[in-house]
């Protein structure tokens, strides 16, 4: 939150400027708010939120806290879904303003609404004298009696309508409140804010001129939303702040869903929530999960059972393979060294996080500067990439490299300036002697200038040689030599020291940018179960259908609903064994022989009772079980009527789940 607050900063401020400047013109009765009157314009802000449509509460809930808090407590929020008419939305706008409750089925023929002991008509006339006198009040009361005015707010504060899905609302509901507005202008500070998830343009499209005409429109774009992600990644896990980590595979399973499904950056939040309860509830060493600060009192704390749990780690096997036979006993039999040496470890695993942050974001300075991005232009995707694999053995590496050995010097030399800030921002005194390295490039890089102006004039006076010599012959022998000195030519001294600096920050990549689970007991501190988070996250619907359908027992627990092979149960529930049936047929299903078989099933195993109803009420009781069933699954798309037979249903699914 803190965070999405930052974000919506620049926002919020914009937004602040135009209401003073809209509010100042309405109480200053300045010539500009004179000529605005007379042509009936409404100040209104065009915000432009992106598609993710789940994320606009958040921001549309700040903006209403920051607006309450600072400019004004008369604030209304009109979402399409209660807004049907121009009288619902009237009743909805007076209820939220005058802060009293609307039933709107009751007042379905009534455009009046209740505020205390008196019925207010629903009308813009209504809402301006509402306006004024409680205005008036205000201001006759003392300050220590003032209740609705906080001391923050402007004299006189607007009123602010906030259409939060524009895009939903009818174009008939929209032009009715804008020209019943625009005729009170003058008497009612009113500013509207249209939330809209698409383009600016959708206000002409719903609006003719003639309306929009009423309108001073003023845009705002809000952050975009792959920026917004990379933030907040940057935030949240490119930092020491939190033990957590998220596992390259689960990153990128929460990534992909944030690029191919609802582009939210809330649900992103929640995938990492829920990341979080999963890691600290099937992870039993989950407890080491901690700040330093706390680490060896919980390690201290471990019970045998515990320190087995380790013992059983993949990466301590692998790291107790390494070690000499004397402390490969220790480690698997001794719990107080275990202790200690899982201590060292799990040091070394946060010393490790805070190198590859710093290191990461070096390398970033590099490749997000090249004219193509190999390894992508966010951070997150280089952070992905770094996470999955060796960084250094892919493709997309080597030509990041290619790509940098061929940058200028002024390129170069700004990169290495962030490279110094970044690394010096960290207070760990490992990465020392490389800011004195970098620097001295850098001390290279300006001793290079002079030399590089000699050079110059050295082959401007060869060139003017070469413009003398105008005889075939000695010019096609001085076109030969030239050739071969270009063939046997040395790299320059600005060339050798640009392949330095690309080595040596590679040799830095290969020594900080190791993957975590390359490291002793990342499981502790990493999460990297993707397939239990898709599993939660990406729903599948179909085969969860096919499973209740096909196997009650499964979500019922009634072990008596299970069957063996192919068979049906009779106590399943109708339309159990109506699916299962229907699975056994063709493209058509005929309904008399699906009812045959339904009802087949449903009196297999019941004995004849003289108590139970006739024959003819038993079928006329299967008969509407059937129906009911049948309309269900009809319902839940596996089964549509056929234009083709009257008495047969066309089967829609095909093929296992």
């Amino acid at each position: 939150q803190k965070v999405q607050e930052d974000l919506n900063k620049q926002l919020l401020d914009n937004l602040v400027s135009f209401f003073s400047r809209s509010h100042s013109e309405f109480q200053e009765k300045t010539t500009e708010w004179t000529c605005r009157m007379k042509f009936k314009e409404i100040p209104t802000a065009a915000l432009v939120l992106g598609v993710n449509v789940t994320d606009h509460d958040l921001t549309f809930r700040s903006l209403s806290d920051f607006l309450q808090n600072n400019i004004t407590p008369y604030i209304a929020f009109l979402e399409a879904k209660d807004c049907p008419g121009i009288k619902n939305l009237m009743q909805k706008l007076m209820g939220q303003l005058m802060n009293c409750y609307i039933d709107v089925d009751s007042l379905e023929d009534e455009d009046y609404v209740q505020v205390s002991q008196n019925r207010i008509r629903c009308s813009m006339s209504s809402l301006v004298k509402w306006y004024e006198s409680v205005t008036k009040q205000t201001n006759s009361e003392t300050p220590s009696k003032k209740r609705t005015f906080s001391s923050t707010h402007w004299q006189s504060p607007p009123v602010v309508v906030i259409f939060k899905d524009m895009e939903s609302f009818t174009t008939k509901v929209l032009q009715d409140f804008v020209v019943i507005s625009s005729q009170h202008i003058h008497e009612l500070p009113l500013v509207l804010i249209f939330g809209i998830a698409t383009s600016p343009m959708i206000i002409h499209r719903l609006l003719p001129h003639s309306v929009s005409s009423l309108l001073c429109i003023e845009l705002f774009q809000s952050l975009s939303i792959k920026d917004h992600l990379s933030t907040i990644i940057d935030k949240l896990l490119l930092t020491g702040q939190f033990p957590f980590k998220l596992g390259g595979k689960v990153l990128q399973v929460l990534i992909n869903i944030f690029l191919y499904h609802d582009f939210s950056v809330q649900n992103f939040i929640k995938g990492f929530q829920l990341s979080i309860v999963e890691h600290f509830y099937s992870q039993p060493l989950s407890v080491l999960c901690c700040q330093l600060v706390d680490l060896q009192k919980r390690v201290n704390s471990l019970s045998h059972d515990q320190c087995e749990n380790i013992r059983r780690l993949p990466s301590f096997r692998r790291y107790v393979e390494k070690q000499e036979s004397g402390k490969q006993v220790a480690l698997l039999t001794t719990d107080n060294f275990l202790k200690e040496e899982t201590q060292k470890l799990l040091e070394d695993l946060h010393v490790y996080h805070e190198n590859y942050v710093l290191v990461l974001r070096c390398l970033y300075v590099f490749t997000s500067s090249l004219p193509k991005y190999p390894l992508g232009k966010q951070i997150r995707e280089l952070h992905c990439a770094c996470l999955e694999n060796q960084v250094w053995e892919t493709e997309e590496y080597e030509s990041s490299l290619q790509l940098a050995r061929m940058l200028n010097k002024s390129d170069l030399v700004t990169m290495l300036q962030q490279c110094v800030e970044i690394l010096l921002s960290s207070s760990r005194k490992e990465f020392d002697n490389t800011v004195e390295k970098l620097k001295k490039f850098l001390t290279q890089f300006q001793n290079l200038e002079a030399e590089a102006f000699q050079e110059q004039d050295v082959s401007v006076s060869s060139q003017k040689e070469f413009q003398k010599k105008t005889d075939l012959y000695h010019l096609q022998k001085t076109l030969l030599e030239l050739k071969e000195s270009r063939r046997s030519k040395k790299l320059t001294k600005f060339e050798m020291l640009r392949f330095e600096v690309v080595d040596y920050i590679d040799s830095l990549v290969r020594k900080y940018l190791v993957p975590a689970d390359h490291r002793t007991l990342h499981e502790i501190l990493y999460f990297n179960t993707a397939a239990v988070l898709r599993g939660h996250l990406n729903a599948a619907p179909r085969t969860a259908l096919h499973t209740a359908l096909n196997n009650p027992h499964w979500y019922l627990k009634n072990q008596a609903l299970k069957c063996d092979g192919g068979s049906i149960s009779n106590k399943a529930p109708d339309i159990c064994i109506v699916y299962k049936l229907h699975l056994e047929c063709g493209r058509l299903i005929n309904l008399v022989d699906w009812l045959e078989a339904f009802s087949t099933v449903v009196m297999a195993g019941e004995e004849p009772n003289a108590e139970t109803a006739s024959s003819d009420q038993m079928d006329d009781i299967i008969h509407a079980r059937f129906i009911r069933a049948v309309s269900e699954l009809e319902l839940l798309g596996f089964i549509k009527p056929s234009k083709q037979k009257t008495d047969h249903v066309a089967r829609l699914t095909w093929g296992g789940c």
